[in-house]
């Protein structure tokens, strides 16, 4: 990457935090009613009330994100294809559902139709997951990804600043992957810096004790977006002959997605050996457990960041490093994962706060 492309992609980052904030404190300031969480419908972490609004600027950072490119770089026009099209019915689609969804509270099954739309219209724009020979079953793969993934991190999305670091250290992962395939000019590279930014200054306001939240707004936008950028940068990410090798796109899109598949899977596993349902609101996640355990809130979200920067190193291994795939790597990278499973799943299990799961809740994943 030469001395120019660093300097604009490094300018607009930094011009991008500074927006990110100005708008969080506008919205902070302006917010009286409008996405005001924790109503008895929810349950949340906090026991106060914060405006549900940090969202917005995720959105507004991707639009502009998409705008500058154009005047960044004129030699090179904005590729208005299928793909990039695709993306922002999506990203859109999920960010009005969300907005809707903090001011009205929709219903579930409402959700559910939006999220399986969300992965209609990739599929449609050619952004499928390619695992299997048999269309129909990359199809369904893709669909049953883009819902998991826009679940758990709004399930992820229960304590202060988890989701967005998180979110963070995955889009990170994602331009880890486009350096080393040397696609400099890539949309995505200065749409991510845009969100990463948007993030970062939302995380100012979000970090313990937070003075925000993203609301679904946020997290249903950001659940479709690192869903299909999970799709490009890691389940179809080609290997360095530009081959395809199964395992290594599954293990791959393990490490990237480690902290929300985990967490989900656990609390799906628990809840459903109490015979309850998956989908009503709980402080039951493997944050609350850490928490139970003594753990403050900002040293939840510095573990769980910790995990996820191991994984972000192990993919740039992986992706950068490794030539010829083996077994041997399926194991040792695999193990990885179930460890960090395994031990999360073994904190809810040794945590000594009773579980006080709201039956009566709307069945809301928190």
């Amino acid at each position: 990457m030469n001395n120019d492309l660093v300097l604009i992609y490094s300018g607009y980052f930094i011009c991008s935090i500074v927006l990110a904030f100005l708008l969080n404190v506008i919205f902070l300031r302006f917010s009286k009613t409008l996405g005001i969480r924790n109503t008895p419908e929810m349950v949340r972490w906090s026991d106060m009330q914060k405006p549900a609004v940090g969202g917005i600027s995720f959105f507004v950072l991707f639009l502009l994100s998409i705008s500058c490119y154009s005047v960044f770089f004129p030699l090179h026009p904005l590729p208005l294809n299928r793909e990039l099209l695709g993306m922002l019915a999506v990203v859109t689609i999920a960010f009005v559902m969300g907005l809707a969804d903090d001011a009205y509270n929709t219903k579930p099954f409402l959700k559910l139709f939006v999220q399986i739309f969300c992965g209609v219209i990739l599929i449609a724009t050619d952004q499928s997951i390619h695992l299997f020979e048999n269309a129909i079953l990359n199809d369904l793969l893709t669909i049953i990804w883009v819902v998991g993934i826009m679940n758990s991190v709004n399930m992820l999305d229960n304590m202060d600043a988890i989701t967005a670091c998180i979110s963070i250290i995955i889009l990170f992962e994602a331009l880890l992957s486009i350096y080393i395939n040397h696609d400099f000019y890539n949309v995505h590279i200065i749409m991510i810096l845009g969100i990463i930014a948007a993030l970062s200054g939302f995380l100012f306001f979000n970090w313990h004790p937070s003075k925000i939240f993203m609301g679904d707004t946020g997290s249903q936008f950001l659940g479709v977006l690192l869903a299909t950028i999970g799709i490009n940068y890691f389940w179809n990410a080609p290997d360095f002959g530009g081959s395809y090798f199964h395992t290594k796109q599954v293990i791959i899109t393990l490490l990237a997605f480690i902290i929300p598949i985990c967490d989900t899977t656990i609390v799906v596993i628990n809840r459903l050996a109490r015979k309850q349902s998956p989908w009503i609101g709980g402080k039951d996640h493997t944050t609350h457990h850490l928490s139970y355990l003594g753990l403050s809130d900002s040293q939840v979200a510095m573990a769980f960041s910790g995990i996820s920067i191991i994984s972000m190193m192990m993919i740039f291994v992986i992706q950068g490093t490794i030539v010829n795939w083996k077994f041997t790597h399926v194991l040792i990278f695999g193990a990885y994962f179930l460890i960090v499973l395994g031990t999360l799943f073994l904190v809810t299990k040794v945590s000594k706060q009773p579980l006080k799961v709201n039956e009566d809740s709307a069945p809301k994943a928190e």
